[in-house]
């Protein structure tokens, strides 16, 4: 009798982010395989009697092939055994399980995927960031900064001329080159910036900033998500690190919420509601 592997996403650090699904499935499974930057505490959640592998990355380097993932998830499965292929964030977003699932599919091995609160939403709830505001952002796009190409910022254009939020996952520490790019692309050089590292977790820190200023911030320990868009002015004034950019886009949320104009936009000939 053939088992299943579920492609469950854990969150991005804070176990109480955890579905009751992933909880669930965690403490029936006869295998979970995850990834290095699962939070020790929801490994603690699986009990001992599981079969535990951690089939990520460490120090960036791979552990352990793509391809020797698949093999181990369709091996197990065709065991007979209940397999939890346990991701951070949601399974969906920048962790191959698009591969995995279709090696699953070749063997004809039965799967279910738990989605999990993805990183870019738990990091801007963290940070009181909306992602979207009907007065400042009606899109947000969610990117890698690693699988930029000099060619990157002409992808960005269109961003920079419309009310979009940019998510910038893997962004690596080269602000100064995502500063190019963001300029190039046309963002203004006041646009804000928010870096969040750990997003979630007691080592969380975030570090807000603007374009201009982006290849000043200081290198925050990965994993790191990087937002650039108006909204960032909404951040929480409490999480704002003290500096004097962070101090100028604090002033910027008292003014826009003193207003009458709720937010600076581009659209100046545009006059804004005051929040009610």
């Amino acid at each position: 009798m053939n088992g299943k592997v579920y492609l469950v996403g854990a969150g991005p650090g804070d176990p109480d982010l955890l579905t009751v699904k992933a909880l669930r499935l965690l403490r029936s499974a006869d295998v979970v395989l995850y990834d290095d930057l699962v939070a020790p505490e929801i490994l603690k959640l699986i009990p001992p009697s599981a079969d535990v592998r951690n089939v990520g990355k460490r120090s960036g380097s791979k552990a352990i092939r793509q391809e020797e993932i698949n093999f181990l998830m369709v091996t197990l499965a065709a065991s007979g055994l209940q397999v939890v292929r346990l991701k951070s964030g949601d399974p969906l977003i920048f962790s191959r399980a698009g591969e995995e699932i279709e090696a699953l599919r070749r063997a004809n091995i039965e799967y279910e995927i738990v989605p999990g609160v993805t990183s870019a939403l738990g990091a801007a709830a963290a940070a009181g960031i909306p992602l979207t505001h009907r007065r400042a952002a009606s899109t947000v796009v969610i990117t890698a900064g690693h699988r930029a190409d000099e060619d990157s910022a002409s992808d960005w254009k269109e961003l920079a001329t419309s009310n979009s939020t940019l998510v910038i996952y893997m962004p690596g520490s080269n602000y100064a080159e995502i500063s190019r790019r963001l300029t190039a692309a046309g963002f203004t050089p006041e646009t804000p910036c928010a870096i969040i590292s750990h997003a979630t977790t007691p080592q969380q820190q975030i570090h807000s900033t603007t374009v201009s200023q982006l290849a000043c911030s200081p290198k925050l320990p990965a994993p790191t998500l990087l937002f650039v868009g108006d909204v960032v002015r909404l951040s929480d004034r409490r999480s704002i690190e003290r500096t004097s950019v962070g101090a100028e886009i604090e002033q910027a949320w008292e003014t826009a919420l003193a207003g009458p104009s709720f937010l600076p936009t581009r659209k100046t000939n545009i006059q804004e509601e005051p929040l009610a």
